[in-house]
């Protein structure tokens, strides 16, 4: 196979990765003991060592195998981002378990699946979401629910009178400074963090490796409800080290954390590399761009991986010329395109090439990249490393010459193993391709005469908004449970600030005509689903277009959409 991306390889980096023969703790317990007193989290001016962040970790993990978890055993772990949630996952790790990351926007309904499909007996939360999770968990049959729940505030993690706590976001103090008091779930425990790490217990032997399943990080699709993606601690290990050195990422980084955590990128690009590496995490709750420009001034942020609005948003911010970028030496994302127009100012301006990247959660993030000297702006780059990626006929499975458009496949260490409970959807996800396994991405995409790929459209239905994924059959699922809906078709529409954003054409049952406003179904979709899935736009119609079989020809729709 021709390979001409490699002409513009990093000459610093081989082609491909030797893996350790190690578990993801296994990197925690190495930074700490190799930097016990160096910083592994800044979280408004509280600093958690790397020695700190282990025995937290340890405690949480002796706490978890007390509570009855055991090797394999899935534990839900829902926040926002915050030290615990660092904390919390590298604990389950160590407690032998899998980590089940949730994204906290989902309401109960969403969260019922989350605890059911992968069996959760315990979960691990912030305040503010904890009472979501007890109110879904009321709902389930009683051999259904959690055992237990684990719940911390935010404030377990700073003190918000320090002098060196930094500014807060008035909108943020309501959320971060209460203190909920904990939910009670049927039949079942509820236990403050400071009460959960408090004693000594005896720590369970380490017992899991490579092989041994680490995450199920969920994700739609065309149908309803979400899967999970089985990642063995190997395909995190390999892109946690592949994003250090594409990155040259080194224990003295310093990065800039606020893409969330739950994500497979933040998870992977950032948490599970920065730990790696013995770097330091500047964490955000969430993104908020004149926190953002303190923070990178005010520590000397040397990277950062964003999403492109951030990055927008930042620059437009009225305070600009009061923040230092000069520490930057690395800034770059995905999810969405980054406008040429802002590439080109970082450039002039900062000489910062701002790198893209693409990879899915089946993929444990990137599988490409732009090389760092050499990007090429609104590119998803070239295969990362140990990677292999063709573009073929989504129908012959026949690879494309450079130009012509087609399905990107994907083969490499970075890809999972499978979809949990889902063999048949296993099965369509991967084919046969010169005698090995490759992954259908369902993107289509072309290569150029340098091997760089560009992503051109989707066989899957998907709205991409701000970053964010949305499925329409999911998203479309949740709308049927209300009980003025007897149809409902999801779309993409154009947003000038997300690029994409979520549009809903409803068909009324005749009881409700004329009762129902557009609103009432946003209202009622903002209470039952995270806020990113929500449509902004709500059309009602008299029907949906149907094939002859049937079926709802949302392309259609779409295509009226496109033309408006």
């Amino acid at each position: 196979m021709d390979r001409p991306h490699y002409k513009f390889w990093p000459k610093r980096l081989p082609h491909a990765l030797t893996q350790p023969a190690t578990s993801l703790w296994d990197n925690l317990a190495t930074s700490a003991r190799r930097y016990p007193d160096k910083a592994a989290i800044v979280f408004f001016g509280r600093i958690f060592t790397y020695a700190q962040v282990q025995e937290q970790a340890e405690r949480l993990a002796a706490r978890l195998h007390a509570l009855g978890v055991r090797k394999g055993d899935r534990v839900m772990l829902d926040m926002q981002n915050c030290p615990q949630l660092l904390i919390a996952h590298f604990a389950i790790l160590r407690a032998n378990a899998v980590v089940v990351p949730v994204n906290p926007m989902n309401r109960a309904e969403e969260l019922k699946h989350y605890i059911t499909d992968p069996d959760a007996r315990v979960a691990i939360t912030t305040g503010d979401l904890a009472a979501e999770i007890a109110k879904a968990n009321a709902q389930l049959a009683e051999g259904e629910r959690l055992a237990h729940l684990i719940v911390t505030q935010f404030t377990d993690a700073f003190d918000p009178d320090a002098p060196n706590a930094g500014p807060m976001p008035e909108s943020w103090k309501p959320w971060l400074l209460t203190r909920h008091p904990l939910p009670e779930i049927p039949g079942g425990s509820v236990t403050a963090w400071t009460e959960a790490l408090a004693d000594d217990l005896p720590l369970p032997p380490l017992e899991v490796g490579p092989a041994d399943l680490a995450v199920l990080p969920y994700t739609s699709g065309t149908t309803g409800n979400p899967k999970g993606c089985m990642h063995p601690h190997r395909s995190l290990m390999h892109n946690a080290m592949a994003s250090c050195f594409w990155g040259n990422l080194t224990p003295e980084g310093v990065t800039l954390l606020v893409v969330p955590m739950f994500h497979i990128t933040g998870m992977v690009s950032l948490m599970h590399a920065n730990i790696y590496s013995g770097a330091t995490l500047v964490m955000m709750p969430r993104w908020d761009r004149d926190v953002a420009g303190r923070l990178i001034s005010s520590w000397k942020v040397t990277g950062w991986t964003n999403i492109p609005t951030m990055v927008i948003d930042l620059l437009a911010s009225p305070n600009f010329a009061q923040y230092d970028l000069s520490s930057l030496q690395h800034i770059g994302g995905g999810g969405a395109a980054m406008p040429q127009a802002v590439a080109q100012r970082l450039q002039e301006q900062f000489g910062l090439k701002y790198v893209e990247g693409y990879g899915l959660t089946e993929t444990a993030a990137p599988s490409h990249s732009n090389p760092p000297d050499a990007p090429k702006q609104q590119c998803l780059g070239i295969p990362f490393l140990s990677c292999d990626a063709r573009v073929v006929d989504p129908e012959t499975l026949a690879e494309l010459p450079p130009g012509e458009q087609g399905e990107i496949i994907i083969h490499g260490p970075m890809v999972f193993d499978g979809y949990w409970k889902s063999p048949q959807a296993t099965q369509a996800a991967f084919i046969e391709f010169e005698g090995r396994r490759f992954f259908r991405s369902g993107d289509l995409g072309r290569t150029d005469e340098d091997g760089y790929f560009f992503i051109t459209d989707r066989l899957k239905r998907m709205i991409n908004a701000s970053g964010f994924k949305v499925w329409p059959a999911e998203v479309e699922a949740l709308m049927f449970r209300h009980p003025a809906i007897q149809e409902a078709c999801v779309i993409s529409a154009r947003d000038s600030y997300r690029g994409e954003t979520v549009k809903a054409v409803v068909v009324l049952r005749p009881s409700h005509r004329g009762q129902v406003g557009e609103q009432d179904i946003i209202d009622w979709c903002r209470e039952n689903m995270a806020i990113y899935k929500v449509p902004r736009i709500v059309q009602f119609a008299e029907a949906l277009p149907k094939s002859g079989s049937g079926k709802v020809m949302w392309r259609a729709l779409q295509e009226a959409e496109s033309r408006a």
